[in-house]
């Protein structure tokens, strides 16, 4: 029986978006063992009733539980903004989130107080971030800008296309004509067109990138408790999707950045 400290992080997400937080989990925590899972078969949730978001991701963190990990990372935006709460009222395990990572980085980069927040509809219409932001700092004034185009774009490996880069500057250009110094990557999709993004709003604007952020957290929370896993070997990842794996090994490994391993289907 191995010891708490060496269990893994389960990290969950309504799809593949959440192997970019994935990914800055194994730079930034070399030694951690991370079992993902990713509800394939019921994405997107964007368009879902809260009940049913709550209701799904209630039945993924018991199974995470079941793997007896020792913390949950909510990598989904939309179940970060709708049930955290939830979750954290069924886990016996710490519990973090992406919103709350990327809004603390936000509040920690910003120097003149205007931060702009790009996600999908679903949570940008949350008011997520804006809520999170303003605990962090209630001076920050917050513009925001839903952009549906992007996760379909990036799941097509469209990256640096001139239809992709044509459609940032269209919804940037809502956000950056408001003198924001700072700009949350509010989808774990978009880290994949940081570069593309960064070029279009200049060097002036800081990307808050929300995976790297979460890699950030977790490191904090994993000193905080004392949960740092002692072992210095390789560790073992773990994916488990609920529909195609064949499909999210090959969009997956684009979003990891390496060759994706065994994916396991999840049948409820």
């Amino acid at each position: 029986m191995i010891s708490n400290v060496e269990n893994a992080i389960g990290v969950f997400d309504s799809g593949v978006g959440g192997l970019t937080v994935v990914r800055a989990l194994m730079e930034r925590l070399p030694f951690e063992n991370i079992v993902y899972f990713g509800d394939t078969a019921r994405v997107p949730y964007g368009v879902k009733s809260v009940e049913t978001i709550r209701t799904f991701a209630r039945e993924i963190t018991e199974f995470l539980l079941k793997k007896q990990v020792k913390m949950l990372i909510i990598a989904c935006n939309t179940m970060a903004a709708v049930a955290h709460e939830e979750i954290v009222g069924i886990s016996s395990v710490p519990v973090l989130n992406v919103i709350e990572a990327g809004a603390s980085a936000a509040a920690e980069t910003t120097r003149k107080h205007f931060v702009g927040v790009i996600g999908t509809p679903a949570t940008i219409n949350s008011n997520a971030y804006p809520r999170a932001i303003h605990r962090c700092d209630p001076r920050i004034r917050i513009f925001s800008q839903a952009c549906p185009l992007f996760v379909p774009l990036v799941e097509e490996g469209w990256l640096d296309h001139p239809v992709t880069r044509m459609t940032a500057r269209e919804y940037l250009q809502c956000v950056t004509c408001n003198d924001i110094d700072a700009l949350v990557l509010g989808c774990t999709h978009y880290p994949l067109l940081k570069p593309m993004l960064q070029e279009i709003v200049g060097s002036g604007i800081i990307l808050v990138d929300s995976a790297e952020a979460m890699a950030e957290e977790t490191a904090r929370t994993l000193t905080q408790m004392d949960l740092w896993n002692p072992a210095r070997v390789q560790p073992d990842y773990q994916f488990f999707v609920t529909d195609v794996p064949l499909r999210f090994q090959s969009i997956g490994e684009r979003f990891l950045g390496r060759a994706l391993p065994g994916v396991h289907l999840v049948k409820w």
